[in-house]
């Protein structure tokens, strides 16, 4: 017996959502604990490195398992034509039409909603494991640096650098607007949101400025070379965790990176922050004279 798990994240105009992924992953878990082979299909964007659906050979398995998603469609008729001499099952799926030949090709529907079931998605189920959770705020234009703006250099290796490492990222923006509910409408909002995250990314001052009076390392890169408004704010703070425009290497954002994870970061962050302001001080002595 070896079994074949495919799923919309196999096709390869196929949709890979976290659910589907997590869906197929309890799959995989359930037939491994119970002994049975199985390898698992991939769309070759999705997943370049492994088994394809496309690569997949009928002759090879005992059975296919499609899990989750809608039971519907070209691609999921298309399971049965590739593979006729399988024992063809659905599981976690939702049957919208029980005539549907999508539907009809399998040979077990075992439905979580749809055809009279209302049963508990897969993905409920599945073991997963806590990965950091990061900010990344980057900042747009910046025009008035001239020649020494480096911004579409440093983002493009810091987004290319980001893929590759093991987080959720999330990205946010400290532009505020009242009608739009992507953005935060206030900076008390903004600051409870930032206040969430494990990490910040950022090539903004106030990116930087703002993770630190939360108490939240950030991974500071200034856009600008020779050092720009980041690189004073970092010095300002006291805060290490600052690379150049020059240098983005693996070596130096890893070490950063790492270091950010840390608790002894989280607590170099806390200590940062200072209530008092040189500035406000210095404004008021200012109008007091």
């Amino acid at each position: 017996m070896h079994v074949l798990v495919t799923g919309w994240p196999s096709f390869l105009h196929g949709e890979a959502t976290a659910g589907d992924v997590l869906s197929m992953r309890r799959v995989v878990a359930a037939l491994t604990e119970a002994g049975i082979a199985c390898d698992v299909a991939w769309s070759p964007g999705f997943r370049p490195g492994e088994l394809h659906l496309d690569d997949a050979d009928p002759g090879r398995y005992s059975h296919l398992v499609f899990a989750c998603g809608p039971a519907h469609g070209e691609q999921v008729r298309g399971l049965h034509e590739r593979f006729p001499a399988c024992t063809r099952i659905a599981v976690g799926v939702s049957v919208i039409d029980e005539h549907d030949p999508a539907v009809t090709g399998f040979h077990r529907v075992l439905a979580r909603d749809g055809a009279g079931q209302q049963r508990q998605d897969l993905a409920a189920s599945a073991e997963t494991s806590r990965v950091p959770v990061v900010a990344v705020i980057l900042a747009p234009g910046q025009h008035e640096y001239g020649t020494r703006r480096r911004h579409e250099q440093v983002h493009k290796t810091l987004q290319e650098w980001l893929v590759r490492q093991d987080c959720a990222r999330v990205p946010l923006d400290t532009r505020l607007d009242t009608s739009d509910w992507r953005h935060c409408a206030t900076g008390d909002q903004f600051v409870s949101a930032l206040a969430r995250f494990d990490v910040v990314v950022t090539t903004r001052l106030h990116g930087l400025v703002l993770a630190v009076r939360t108490g939240v390392p950030a991974l500071a890169v200034d856009p600008i070379a020779g050092g720009g408004k980041v690189t004073a704010q970092a010095r300002a703070l006291g805060w290490p965790a600052l690379l150049p425009a020059e240098d983005l290497g693996d070596e130096a954002l890893g070490h950063w990176w790492r270091w950010c994870l840390s608790e002894h970061a989280r607590a170099h962050a806390t200590a940062a922050h200072d209530p008092g302001s040189s500035l406000v001080d210095a404004l008021l002595d200012e109008v007091r004279a």
